[in-house]
């Protein structure tokens, strides 16, 4: 049998997690040297509670989970005799993955007899939540492992993700993203333009000053870039800042008709701790990631 795994860091819920079939992997976030892991210490999270704090100038950190944690996930599954699919996000935002590598291969070791599989979405929240769901439709579908992998070979560098953010000390902290620069953007009103790029980093491609250019800008990416855009969902991401995302769908409703299929996403924790509150992204099918 094959088992699907995915992580916190997609934006996937639980009640989604367990509607396609994923088993969920938490990544950790640590505040004031306490470490919480979504979904395990918590069962719902609560945005606003979460980015009010970061808000009042707390400023999370984030850290790899340990080999012996990715066994104690994986192998009741390998003992049982099942293979594994893990459609995760990006290898190249974190190191937590090279643990992973260690783990998969002494448990293959051990059970010679499984596969282990996996989707590197290239990117981080709702541009893995994207691959995720699709992978999830096709499983649902009794597609097979080969099938699954294939259709991400093809799809997954067409997942288009364009975001804004109102707060530059959160990434200037995190140091996730190439391009940034200037300590008095927020205060100048400035809002860095970003998107996860086709090796699955965030970049800064330019700038808008004030919200409505910001999110006219997010919009002029699905004009330019999208492919098939009604034939696939189109996730709207945002930190405790649903009133944007809500102006976001509204103004791609009036663009593409009432039918088009839009998802708001709550972002988060681990990953909006990278990013800070107020934060607001488009994830759409696209012919490419960029211009």
């Amino acid at each position: 049998m094959l088992i699907l795994f995915t992580d916190t860091d997609t934006d996937i819920t639980p009640a989604q997690a367990k509607e396609y079939g994923y088993h969920l992997i938490s990544m950790p976030y640590s505040i004031d040297g306490e470490t919480t892991y979504p979904y395990e210490d918590f069962e719902e999270f609560d945005a606003h509670a979460f980015y009010d704090k970061l808000r009042g100038g707390v400023l999370p950190n984030t850290s790899a989970i340990s080999t012996q944690r990715y066994k104690d996930y994986f192998e009741p599954h390998f003992k049982n005799g099942d293979d594994i699919l893990y459609v995760h996000f990006s290898r190249n935002m974190t190191a937590t993955f090279d643990n992973m590598d260690i783990a998969v291969k002494e448990l293959l070791e051990q059970y010679p007899d499984c596969h282990f599989y996996e989707i590197d979405t290239m990117g981080i929240t709702l541009c893995s939540l994207q691959t995720v769901l699709e992978i999830g439709d096709l499983y649902k579908a009794g597609k097979t492992a080969e099938e699954l992998l294939a259709y991400a070979d093809r799809e997954v560098k067409k997942v288009a993700c364009y975001f804004f953010a109102d707060d530059l000390r959160f990434f200037r902290h995190s140091g996730r993203v190439s391009g940034i620069a200037g300590t008095m953007g927020t205060l100048l009103g400035i809002r860095p333009i970003i998107y996860m790029n086709d090796e699955g980093k965030m970049v800064s491609v330019g700038k808008e000053k004030g919200r409505v250019k910001a999110m006219e800008r997010l919009l002029s990416y699905v004009d330019a870039l999208g492919e098939d855009v009604k034939d696939h969902r189109v996730l709207i991401g945002n930190t405790d800042s649903r009133d944007i995302a809500e102006e976001i769908e509204r103004m791609l409703k009036e663009r593409y008709g009432r039918d088009l299929r839009t998802m708001i996403v709550d972002v988060n924790p681990t990953a909006g701790s990278h990013c800070g509150p107020n934060t607001v992204g488009i994830c759409f099918h696209g012919k490419r990631r960029s211009l």
